[in-house]
């Protein structure tokens, strides 16, 4: 995502507020998934640790994506003078490696139904990494002062959550498997297995955007996609391999 792009969408939503905008990133931590490598708990992003704000500076305009999910939003009023309302974003990753977490207004000006879209960003991993369970991310974003929003939806890779008052919150429960322990498992296409059998890796149960490569099979392509898991399948669709781009 273009930061000229970043720039203007905060400047004109900032003027059709009346007020600046101002995004501040919080630091993405550790995973801690569950057996199956699942969503973490509600709470485990609280142990975040604050980041300075994304850099100003021009960087490539492909290392800007948006994040796997996004888990929660709030939208929160400050108790002191003047007032504030501020969006907290909670999300998750499907790696380590993503940086700079950020907040953006997907268009520039007034919005039609007074809520504001945002999209859920951060800059994506230098290289691949390998599967190991979702990772938290999270950041906020104030609003202007006496600001005419009603609500705000946030949009990640593969879902949206939508706040339809201010203040108020809401969230999504994310049951996909995070591969955090597919390896050594039977891969089993969509429909081909019932849910809670032992020893496989459901297809309906990963996330949306997947690539299967078989033991004798090549891998192209030249588009990366660190938002697309790959899994290597050896004999009798093992899996013997899992990293996300």
């Amino acid at each position: 995502m273009s930061k000229t792009f970043h720039r203007l969408a905060a400047f004109g939503v900032g003027a059709a507020l009346q007020g600046g905008l101002i995004c501040v990133a919080l630091a993405q931590v550790p995973p801690s998934p569950g057996p199956s490598g699942t969503a973490p708990q509600a709470g485990a992003a609280e142990a975040q640790q604050m980041a300075a704000p994304a850099a100003t500076s021009e960087t490539n305009t492909s290392t800007e994506l948006p994040v796997l999910y996004v888990t929660s939003v709030e939208v929160v009023r400050t108790g002191i003078d003047p007032k504030l309302d501020v969006v907290v974003v909670r999300g998750l990753t499907g790696s380590a490696g993503w940086s700079e977490p950020q907040l953006v207004p997907t268009f520039a000006g007034k919005t039609y139904d007074d809520i504001l879209d945002m999209q859920f960003i951060a800059t994506k991993p230098e290289q691949s990494e390998t599967a190991q369970g979702f990772v938290p991310i999270a950041a906020i974003f104030p609003l202007p002062e006496g600001h005419p929003l009603k609500g705000v939806r946030v949009h990640a890779a593969e879902n949206a959550v939508e706040v339809k008052q201010i203040p108020g919150s809401d969230q999504a429960a994310i049951n996909a498997n995070g591969c955090a322990d597919c390896l050594g498992k039977k891969f089993i296409e969509k429909g081909q297995a019932s849910s809670g059998q032992q020893g496989v890796v459901r297809q309906e149960d990963l996330p949306k955007v997947l690539r299967l490569v078989g033991r004798t099979g090549g891998i192209s392509g030249s588009i990366q996609n660190p938002n697309r898991l790959t899994l290597i399948l050896g004999d009798d669709n093992t899996i013997v391999g899992a990293f996300w781009e």
